[in-house]
């Protein structure tokens, strides 16, 4: 049994191109049926996020379920199947072992270390459960993919930094001012990076948000989000001393805060610390403003520094979280290899035994004066041929399970010996039963 990816990333095609072949979570258990119903196919499981369309599959025919998966793909989303062909990328054996690893460890995604796919891929697995289009194979899969996560996350410091401006001022603002459960946010702007910011600040413990906005509408519905408090965006400087934390991301076309108004604040505060992150292009905030006692003054050039640098120590990390990855890839696919050994032994000792009780019956059946013990002699003979004959083979397989390419002898044997035509008629039978 061979594990097969097809899919597209981020890598591949662009959004315009990966909304076209996302599959609604709402909707995703009539592709799983029809997944599976698709010949050769026997177990699937469809991953879809913004940045990647996948599917994992379990087959023996490679080559045909790889073809067959990216038609699918076309027809189900309608789509001309030469146009997505180019697009589309296909992994099968330890490749694909290796590829779904590093996914779900999120060494493949657009930022390395990024928390969200493992979540999306338990989600995708979740449905796939459900739906009853997993099976043995990628269940066992899927769970080593998660505790191969957990494995890099845990022995590796590939998400312990900084790589997004907002982050990297959460960041910033622990190292200055410690423990943030005590520490007010101000918010000058209500654009997606301030409330990337506040979310983060949030998360990290600050103790409330004060949003000033240009639109006062717009402040109100953040600062709701927040359950944090509006102020009007002329008055916002009588409010900074009410700060630990400002961090301002306007569209001023000049500076909005200056060294006075820093002045005014730390005094009214009793000249505790406020940490200023100035984001903005062009700047809200004045660079004399770093001059003034006891106020700390950060660009989005300082952010952008400590970002490049995590990146660069996150990099490193992904080199522990390969080696990692190798040392799993061995052991999930010495388990799936060895799944083929004991059923291929049997379904070969049954083909044998066919032809040698069907040559013995012919035989017996034409043998005038025959004498009373000759059957089981003859029955004893053929049966000691036959043991002879398998122990070489038997005795190759059962060792290349354990740890050799055991899937070139199982293809081998099974084809030479017409094996899955045999193990289809005992199913019949058994069904008929």
């Amino acid at each position: 049994m061979n594990i097969i990816v097809v899919g597209l990333s981020y890598k591949t095609a662009t959004v315009e191109i990966r909304e076209k072949v996302a599959f609604s979570p709402n909707q995703i258990e009539k592709p799983l049926n029809e997944l599976i119903r698709l010949e050769g196919i026997i177990e699937g499981v469809i991953v879809s996020t913004c940045n990647r369309v996948e599917i994992y599959a379990t087959t023996r025919d490679i080559a045909g379920g790889i073809a067959r998966i990216k038609r699918f793909m076309a027809e189900y989303h309608h789509l001309p199947f030469e146009s997505l062909e180019s697009h589309l990328y296909s992994y099968h054996a330890e490749s694909a072992i290796r590829h779904v690893f590093r996914v779900a460890s999120s060494l493949d995604s657009m930022i390395v270390g990024e928390p969200q796919i493992l979540g999306q891929i338990k989600t995708s697995y979740g449905y796939a459960a459900e739906f009853k289009s997993s099976g043995i194979i990628l269940n066992r899969f899927l769970h080593k993919a998660f505790s191969v996560a957990k494995r890099v996350r845990t022995e590796t410091k590939i998400a312990s930094s900084a790589v997004s401006v907002a982050f990297a001022a959460v960041e910033l603002a622990k190292k200055i001012l410690g423990d943030l459960s005590d520490k007010n946010v101000m918010l000058i702007g209500a654009g997606e990076m301030c409330e990337l910011a506040a979310k983060h600040f949030l998360n990290s413990g600050a103790k409330g948000v004060l949003v000033a906005n240009r639109t006062f509408e717009r402040a109100e519905r953040l600062a709701e989000d927040f359950g944090g408090e509006a102020v009007r965006f002329e008055s916002f400087l009588e409010h900074l001393h009410r700060a630990d934390i400002i961090l301002s991301s306007t569209g001023a076309p000049h500076c909005i805060i200056g060294p006075r108004d820093a002045e005014e604040a730390v005094k009214r505060r009793r000249f505790k610390p406020i940490f200023f992150i100035d984001i903005a292009v062009p700047r809200d905030i004045d660079p004399m403003v770093a001059d003034v006692e006891n106020a700390y003054l950060y660009t989005v050039d300082d952010l952008q520094e400590i970002v490049q640098a995590n990146l660069a120590l996150r990099s490193l990390e992904a080199e522990k979280a390969e080696e990692i990855i190798d040392q799993e890839i061995g052991q999930f696919h010495k388990w799936l290899s060895t799944l083929e050994v004991t059923p291929t032994i049997v379904a070969l000792r049954n083909r044998f035994d066919e032809i040698r009780r069907a040559e013995l019956d012919k035989t017996i059946a034409g043998w005038k004066d025959f004498p009373p013990d000759a059957e089981k002699r003859l029955e004893a003979l053929t049966l000691a041929m036959m043991n002879k004959l398998l122990h070489a083979p038997t005795s190759v397989l059962k060792q290349s399970g354990q740890g050799g390419r055991v899937d070139l002898y199982v293809d081998a044997l099974r084809q030479l010996f017409e094996l899955e035509a045999l193990q289809r008629n005992d199913e019949e039978l058994e069904l008929e039963e």
